[in-house]
């Protein structure tokens, strides 16, 4: 189901999706704040916040999946809802915007060793985590938004859109 439907609840108000109306949706931006974090942490870390963020995106797609067997999809549908949240999510929650914020702090550490060669690693280090974790709000709606019209071009006509 696309990131913008909003079924409709019992009482006939909006329903509440824990996984995009609830601050559990900042569980997909886990991978950002350890690409974030890359300069000053263990790689591992790292890797464990892609677990965290990847484990959102899995159980969005399980949310979404169940919900449209519950409501009666033929198994085609249910498919096709499945595929396009965990196209979405991985794209608009981990891949692009962990992309983003991995070359945003890369160049900016290297930007900051070329220009400021006598300012101490570790304070570049700690600005580039600030700038990484700064930008996070700024990239959120319009990679959401980026990620809608190249689905809504590309596999949404292909395959439709899980509605």
């Amino acid at each position: 189901m696309g990131e913008d439907a909003k079924p409709v609840g019992e009482d006939g108000a909006a329903a509440v999706d824990i996984y995009r109306d609830t601050p559990v949706r900042y569980l997909g931006y886990a991978n950002e704040v350890g690409e974030a974090f890359r300069a000053l942490v263990n790689v591992r870390w790292v890797k464990l916040s892609y677990v965290v963020a990847s484990g959102y995106v899995l159980a969005d797609t399980q949310d979404k999946a169940g919900k449209s067997l519950k409501g009666g999809a033929e198994m085609s549908k249910v498919g096709v809802a499945a595929m396009d949240t965990l196209v979405w999510q991985a794209f608009a929650s981990v891949i692009v915007p962990g992309f983003f914020i991995n070359r945003l702090c890369a160049l900016s550490l290297v930007g900051l060793a070329r220009t400021l060669p006598t300012v101490a690693e570790s304070s570049r280090k700690w600005a580039v985590t600030g700038l990484g974790l700064g930008s996070i709000p700024f990239i959120i709606h319009p990679i959401d938004d980026l990620v809608h019209t190249v689905m809504d071009n590309t596999t949404r006509k292909w395959i439709g859109d899980g509605q």
